[in-house]
């Protein structure tokens, strides 16, 4: 075995021959075109340069190439700085971590790490190179996302927040109906307020969240939105439950009594001049955290109340009070929300276009003024 000035090893016969050979012509200073790839005894070797000293290396048959789990290795460590919690992080053995980075660092040509006393420090290389890992691994996230999405196409659970307003009409009536078409598919559901649905979301701890505050939401996607008038909440027996038509809260202030309903009065409804909120401020003396508690104050009290259609409804089914239209264009807003359209299943889907159907249905049987009483 001959070694060469740069440590490299050239065994026997004529391919040892042939590149001491050209070795020492290259130190002696001679310019030798050596940009090829040349076969000899079975063993492929580079030969690099065009220059007064050139360089010879053995090439294997086969081109090494990066590995998943060595790109994996290099995440973690870059991500914890330490061996140790990289091995943890991907529950394996410290020198199976550091076996791959090294296999990495062969692969890519150039050192990942110092070590710096008891830590490692990347180097300049490694942080540039990490940019673009991380990227891949954010596409792999998002294709095991879809995975997991296509496989609840059959089966699965649907993770669903809402406010209540929605939860005990129009949601069971679309959760039913995907319940009977898709037998394979579950449902979770959760009541929570508006703030609380979105960080849900925004986490990933909801697929679907139907929430009731005006957009923007940030981190997340609209599938769907819809407005609907603000209604009057009165006792069955108030001399106004039998009229029809539109009720003038300008007038009703100046005689009635209101509970306010969520902890706020209704200068907080959109669109409601300030001095007609200060008004029903005025007449207000009760508040409810929640639409039934809100409703039995006026069926027992002989109150009013400014609700959303959808809280009136659920009321109403309750017993003891019913409502009417309101003059005044207070609004108030649904939207259907997710992570991201594209990490919903086909069922997912079909859910939120099944209750989008229904809420729209609701609200154009609201602006023209259905029944005010439920049977």
């Amino acid at each position: 075995m001959w070694h060469s000035p740069s440590g490299l090893e050239f065994e026997g016969g004529t391919a040892s021959k042939s590149l001491m050979c050209w070795w020492k012509r290259c130190r002696e200073g001679r310019n030798i075109d050596l940009r090829f790839l040349h076969r000899l005894s079975g063993s492929e070797f580079a030969i690099v340069g065009y220059l007064p000293i050139a360089c010879a290396f053995p090439v294997p048959q086969y081109h090494a190439r990066m590995k998943h789990r060595q790109l994996e290795a290099f995440r973690a460590t870059m991500r914890s700085g330490s061996i140790t919690e990289a091995a943890a992080m991907m529950h394996i053995s410290q020198p199976s971590v550091s076996r791959l980075i090294a296999d990495l660092e062969r692969v890519v040509g150039f050192s990942l790490f110092l070590r710096s006393g008891r830590g490692l420090t990347p180097t300049v290389e490694a942080r540039a190179f990490y940019k673009g890992v991380e990227g891949m691994f954010v596409g792999v996230d998002r294709l095991e996302e879809l995975a997991r999405a296509i496989g609840t196409t059959r089966s699965g659970v649907i993770r669903i927040g809402t406010i209540q307003s929605i939860a005990t009409i129009e949601l069971p009536k679309a959760v039913n109906t995907i319940y009977r078409r898709l037998p394979e598919i579950g449902f979770m559901i959760q009541s929570r307020n508006t703030p609380a649905i979105l960080d849900a979301v925004q986490m990933h701890q909801l697929d679907i969240g139907v929430v009731g505050r005006q957009p923007p939401y940030d981190g997340v996607e609209v599938l769907f939105e819809i407005t609907a008038p603000y209604v009057c909440l009165m006792p069955e027996a108030h001399e106004l439950a039998d009229g029809s038509g539109l009720v003038d809260l300008e007038i009703l202030a100046e005689t009635e009594e209101f509970a306010a309903y969520g902890g706020a009065f209704p200068d907080s409804m959109m669109s409601m001049e300030s001095s007609l909120a200060q008004k029903i401020r005025n007449r207000s003396r009760l508040s409810a955290t929640n639409m039934p508690v809100a409703a039995a104050l006026v069926r027992e009290t002989g109150v009013l109340a400014i609700a959303d259609p959808f809280s009136a409804e659920q009321a109403v089914l309750m017993g003891g009070v019913v409502f009417r239209p309101i003059k005044q264009d207070l609004r108030y807003h649904v939207s259907i929300i997710a992570p991201g359209r594209d990490r919903l299943s086909r069922a997912a889907l079909e859910f939120v276009d099944v209750l989008s159907g229904q809420l729209s249905k609701r609200v154009r049987d609201i602006q023209r003024y259905g029944p005010p009483r439920h049977s």
